[in-house]
C-alpha cells in the first residue's frame, strides 16, 4: 500500500480525511476514519453512501453480540432497529450474525469463529459468477459493502473486525450520525450534528495513523524542523479547533433561543417527546393544523417547530416537535442537541408520544424516560400518548391492547393520530391540564390604556366586561403568570 500523502482537510460540510496519491473512497468525517483508505486508481470514487447517482444499492450485514443480561425480546427489537436504521441510510440489510457471550470479544467485538463465517459469507458473495450462467437465485449475490455492527465499539475492534472479514464496519453510533447529517436541514442542525460527528471521529484519528503507515507518524512542518507534532497529532488539533469553532455558533444561536423563549414566557407550552417514528409529526399536523414533515422512517424531523393548538382557546396553547430518541443515542447528539431539547425543558407540558404497536415500546418508554432525566425535564408534566393503535391487526386486540396499557399506565391516552375523534380527546386533555391552573381576576384599564384590551382577550378567558366614565372593568380566567404581566402593564400605564 502506498501512500504519498495523509492529512485531514477541514471543509463546511465537515472533515474529509483522504490520501493525496490514490485514495478509493473521499468520505466525509467518521466513515473515512472508521475505515483508512485503501490505494485505487483515479478518478476519485464517492462513498456509495454519499453518491446519490450510483445505481446500485450498496449491501449489508448486520452482526450482533447478545449479551448474558439481555433477554430475547430486547435483543430482536435492537436488530429490527437496526435494519430500518440501514434502511433509511439507504442500505440494503441481506443478512445477519448473531452470538451469545458474556462480553464483548476485545480484540474485534465477535468471537473469532463467528468472524470465520462472516468472512467466508462475504468471500462467498463476493465470488465472480459468470453472468450467462448466474441462475435467479444468484441474481442478488454482489459485493458486501459493510458490516453493521449494534453496539458502538472502539477504534481498535472495529479496524480489526474489517481486517478480518474484508468489509468497512460502521457501527451503531456511525449509522445514526449519518442519518442525523443527512436529514438536518437547517444551519442550527448542521452545526450540531457537525459537533457530534467531530466528537466520534477525535479518537480515531489514532487508529487512522496507524492504517496509514510511517506517513500517520511523520513530523509536521518543513526542512527538518517543525513542531514536533506528528501528522496524527496536527489533525486532532484541526479538529478540536473546528468543535471550538462550531461550539461558539451554538452558543450564539442558543442566545438567541433564550431571548425567544423568554419572550414566550408565561404562555403555556407543549413539547412532543418520544422515540423516533412514534409519530411525533403526524401528531403535531392533528393538533396545530399545520403542515409538517410525516414520513416512515427514523429521524425525519430534526428542527424545533413550534405552532399554536388548534382550534384556539383560552389560554393560547403552543406546541412544540423534538428530536426523536431511541436506544443508544450517542452522548454527544444529545450533548449537540441540548438547545433543541430544551424546548421539553422550558415546556409546561409534555406528551410522550409510543408507537403503541411496537413490540418493543416498554424499552422505549425506558429510553425516553433515561433522555429526559439527563436534560432535567424528567420534573416537567407528563401525559404518556400512546399512538398507532390502528396498526394493530384487528378490533378485538386493539380492544385487549388498550386495556392493557391504561391499566399499566394510569391516566395514559391511546390513540390514533388519524382519527378525529381521538385527536378532539387529546386537546380536551392538554386544555384541561392548563384550564385547571387558571385563576380568576379583575383588572381595571383607563381609557388611556385600552390598547391592553385586545392582549386581554387574546390570553384570558373573560367572563365579564363593565365600563364607566372612568374605564373599563374586566373580570376574567388567566394563568398566574398572565395575570402578574396584565397587572404590571396596567399599572404602568
Amino acid at each position: 500500500m502506498d501512500f504519498t500523502d495523509y492529512r485531514i482537510n477541514i471543509k463546511d460540510r465537515g472533515v474529509c480525511l483522504y490520501s493525496g496519491a490514490h485514495p478509493r473512497l473521499c468520505v466525509h468525517s467518521y466513515l473515512a476514519c472508521a475505515a483508512i483508505l485503501l490505494a485505487a486508481t483515479p478518478p476519485y470514487e464517492e462513498h456509495p453512501i454519499l453518491n446519490p447517482e450510483k445505481t446500485s444499492v450498496p449491501r449489508a450485514l448486520i452482526v450482533a453480540v447478545q449479551l448474558d443480561s439481555v433477554s430475547d425480546v430486547e435483543f430482536n427489537s435492537s436488530l429490527a432497529e437496526l435494519a430500518d436504521l440501514a434502511k433509511t441510510l439507504g442500505l440494503d440489510v441481506v443478512g445477519q450474525f448473531t452470538q451469545k457471550r458474556s462480553s464483548f470479544d476485545s480484540a474485534a467485538y465477535i468471537g473469532v469463529g463467528k468472524r470465520d463465517e462472516i468472512r467466508a459469507f462475504v468471500e462467498a458473495e463476493q465470488t465472480d459468477i459468470d453472468p450467462s450462467k448466474r441462475g435467479d437465485s444468484l441474481k442478488q449475490k454482489g459485493p458486501i459493502d459493510y458490516i453493521l455492527v449494534d453496539h458502538e465499539i472502539s477504534p481498535s475492534q472495529a479496524l480489526n473486525l474489517e481486517n478480518e472479514v474484508g468489509c468497512e464496519v460502521m457501527d451503531r453510533t456511525v449509522v445514526i450520525l449519518e442519518i442525523f447529517h443527512r436529514n438536518a436541514s437547517s444551519h442550527a442542525a448542521r452545526v450540531q450534528v457537525e459537533i457530534a460527528r467531530l466528537t466520534y471521529m477525535a479518537p480515531r484519528l489514532r487508529e487512522a495513523a496507524k492504517r496509514a503507515g510511517p506517513i500517520g507518524r511523520q513530523r509536521s512542518g518543513t526542512g527538518g524542523r517543525g513542531t514536533g507534532q506528528s501528522r496524527s497529532q496536527v489533525d486532532s488539533q484541526k479538529v478540536r479547533d473546528r468543535i471550538a469553532e462550531l461550539q461558539k455558533e451554538i452558543d450564539a444561536m442558543e442566545a438567541s433561543r433564550d431571548t425567544q423563549r423568554s419572550q414566550r414566557q408565561g404562555q403555556p407550552a407543549v413539547a412532543l417527546v418520544g422515540y423516533t417514528n412514534a409519530g411525533k409529526s403526524t401528531l403535531m399536523r392533528a393538533l396545530t393544523g399545520k403542515d409538517a414533515l410525516v414520513a416512515n422512517k427514523l429521524f425525519a424531523t430534526l428542527d424545533t417547530k413550534v405552532r399554536t393548538l388548534h382550534p384556539e382557546s383560552v389560554p393560547r396553547v403552543l406546541v412544540s416537535d423534538t428530536v426523536g430518541f431511541i436506544k443508544n443515542l450517542p452522548h454527544g447528539l444529545v450533548a449537540s442537541f441540548k438547545s433543541t431539547l430544551d424546548e421539553a425543558l422550558s415546556a409546561s407540558l409534555l406528551l410522550h408520544v409510543i408507537d403503541a404497536g411496537d413490540p418493543g415500546y416498554k424499552m422505549q418508554i425506558e429510553v425516553t424516560d433515561k433522555v429526559l432525566a439527563e436534560i432535567g425535564a424528567d420534573r416537567v408534566p407528563c401525559i404518556r400518548v400512546f399512538n398507532k393503535i390502528d396498526y394493530l391487526n384487528d378490533k378485538l386486540t386493539e380492544t385487549e391492547h388498550v386495556a392493557e396499557l391504561q391499566a399499566t399506565y394510569p391516566g395514559c391516552l391511546v390513540i390514533s393520530a388519524r382519527r378525529k375523534g381521538d385527536i378532539a380527546a387529546l386537546h380536551q386533555a392538554i386544555m384541561h391540564v392548563f384550564q385547571q391552573q387558571l385563576v380568576e381576576s379583575e383588572i381595571f384599564l383607563p381609557w388611556s390604556a385600552q390598547d391592553l384590551r385586545g392582549e386581554i382577550f387574546a390570553a384570558c378567558d373573560v367572563l365579564e366586561e363593565r365600563a364607566d366614565t372612568a374605564g373599563a372593568f374586566f373580570r376574567f380566567r388567566a394563568t398566574p403568570d398572565v395575570v402578574a404581566r396584565l397587572r404590571e402593564l396596567s399599572d404602568e400605564s
